[in-house]
């Protein structure tokens, strides 16, 4: 979102102070914007975020992203004998624990009939996982993007299982309760929002520009860049009691493959004091 700000010239005139940050092997990211102290906002992506929920994470979730998620795929090599989900059995399956990328695989088997026992998991972060997949000590790559479309771009590996049809396709902006409960940082962070959801409509219109910005920041070709947002058709949304019911769907599905321990209620995680589409602001 970083990187949709700074091309968009979304930035200028801020009443507050921002301080950019990046979890590794997640497809968020975590800001800490200030006004009177430091607090803590970010995107995270639906099932990473249900993650660090279920481990006690005091967030709460604000309007969200809809998008596409073909980009969130099981990867194969280019020559690999594997044609569809059901070949999975028995195979070797690299990817971040708790991460969309183990999500989408478990659909997958799912899909297939496929025990999530009946393969071997080799839970590694992007850059080890790539690895694996190119030297051949894995049999897929369960991951997201822009490491998707680089991969395919470059026939490096190809989709073997997208997540398009499999995964709801939600991403939240979520913000810490203490920084909620502060009226001057909730103002803060609902101007915020309305400079995302412009900075995003301008990044749509202008893909040629926010792809050399966005490859910049993320280190990757702006080619790549580009392809990789363009594909994810994303939008601001506001909260809804579908995206309520997906994400319970989600926090169920995490429970009965072991992923979390006890049932998340996902009700109370919501803060709906955000429901204005910020969609519509425009720059």
């Amino acid at each position: 979102m970083r990187s949709q700000l700074e091309a968009a010239n979304a930035l200028q005139n801020l009443p507050y102070d921002i301080k950019w940050g990046r979890v590794p092997g997640r497809r968020g990211r975590w800001r800490k914007p200030s006004t009177r102290a430091p607090w803590t906002r970010g995107i995270i992506g639906d099932a990473p975020l249900l993650f660090a929920l279920a481990n006690g994470a005091p967030v709460k979730l604000l309007p969200w992203i809809k998008a596409t998620r073909r980009g969130t795929a099981v990867l194969v090599s280019p020559g690999s004998t594997l044609k569809s989900g059901a070949d999975l059995k028995g195979k070797r399956i690299a990817t971040g624990k708790g991460s969309i990328g183990h999500f989408v695989a478990l659909k997958a088997l799912e899909q297939a009939g496929i025990s999530p026992k009946e393969v071997q998991w080799v839970f590694l972060g992007p850059v080890d996982a790539k690895v694996a997949l190119l030297n051949g000590s894995v049999d897929a790559w369960a991951t997201w993007e822009p490491y998707t479309t680089q991969m395919v771009k470059t026939n490096e590996g190809q989709i073997l299982v997208s997540g398009k049809g499999l995964l709801p396709g939600n991403t939240f902006l979520a913000a810490t309760d203490s920084a909620l409960n502060d009226p001057h940082k909730r103002a803060a962070l609902q101007d915020y929002l309305q400079r995302l959801a412009g900075a995003e409509r301008w990044a749509y219109a202008n893909l040629d520009s926010y792809g050399k910005t966005l490859g910049e920041i993320i280190r990757f070709p702006a080619e790549i860049a580009r392809a990789q947002f363009a594909n994810r058709q994303s939008q601001w949304q506001p909260l809804a009691e579908e995206t309520v019911a997906q994400q319970q769907a989600t926090a169920d599905f995490y429970l009965a493959n072991g992923l979390i321990r006890t049932r998340l209620d996902v009700k109370p995680t919501f803060d709906r004091r955000f429901s204005v589409p910020a969609a519509e602001v425009t720059l």
